[in-house]
C-alpha cells in the first residue's frame, strides 16, 4: 500500500488562501489558526504525516517563526507538539530557487511530481502539503493528491491567492469528514473518489 498524499490549508469562504494584500495581511488567518479548536482539529491531520511538503514560501515563512514559538515558554502544549513535529519531520521543500534548507530534517527537491511519486511508493505514513496553494495545484494537475482536507475560514477576502482557479482538471471526491469549529469554521475532508 502506498503513502498517501494529503494537503491542508485554511480558505476564506470566496476560496482564497489568502487576500489581496497577501500573507502579511491576512490577520483572519492569523485569528483562525490561532484558535483552540483549529489546533485540535489539525492535530489530527498532522499526527498522521512523516513527511511535510511545503513550498519555498511557506518553508521559508514557517522556518522564521517556527522554532520562536516552540521554545517560548508561553507556548500551551498542543501548539508546541505542532512546533516539535515541524522541528523533527522530514521536511521536503520544493523550489527552483532555493540554495539551501537549513531547518532541521530539511531538503529541497526540484521535480515535484517525481519527488512525490518516489516518496508515494516508499514505506511510512501520510505525506502532507501544508498551507502551499501552488504545490497543492501542481500536484492536482498531476493526479497526485488522495485527500483533500481543509478549513472554510467565515470570512470573505475578495480577491487573492485561490486555492482551486480555473483549469485544473475535473476530478470526483467524496466526503470523508466534516467537523464544525467553535469560531464558526468548517473543517472537511475529501478522499478522491
Amino acid at each position: 500500500m502506498s503513502r498517501r498524499v494529503v494537503t491542508w490549508v485554511s480558505i476564506s469562504m470566496d476560496g482564497f488562501t489568502s487576500g489581496p494584500g497577501g500573507p502579511a495581511q491576512d490577520t483572519w488567518l492569523y485569528e483562525h489558526a490561532m484558535q483552540d479548536q483549529t489546533g485540535e482539529y489539525f492535530e489530527g491531520v498532522w499526527r498522521g504525516a512523516s513527511i511535510a511538503l511545503l513550498g519555498r514560501t511557506n518553508y521559508e515563512g514557517f522556518h522564521s517563526v517556527w522554532p520562536g514559538i516552540t521554545s517560548d515558554p508561553a507556548t500551551d502544549p498542543r501548539t508546541r507538539d505542532l512546533g516539535r513535529w515541524l522541528d523533527s519531520v522530514e521536511k521536503v521543500v520544493v523550489s527552483r530557487t532555493l540554495q539551501d534548507a537549513p531547518w532541521e530534517n530539511s531538503r529541497i527537491a526540484r521535480d515535484l511530481e517525481a519527488e512525490v511519486k518516489r516518496l508515494k511508493d516508499e514505506p511510512g505514513r501520510d505525506i502532507l502539503v501544508i498551507n502551499s496553494a501552488s504545490v497543492i495545484q501542481a500536484l492536482l494537475r498531476a493526479d497526485l493528491v488522495d485527500d483533500v482536507r481543509f478549513a472554510v475560514v467565515p470570512v470573505i477576502v475578495g480577491g487573492g491567492l485561490r486555492l482551486f482557479p480555473e483549469g485544473l482538471p475535473a476530478s470526483r471526491w467524496t466526503l470523508a469528514g466534516a467537523a464544525t469549529l467553535a469560531h464558526g469554521a468548517v473543517g472537511l475532508h475529501y478522499r478522491r473518489a
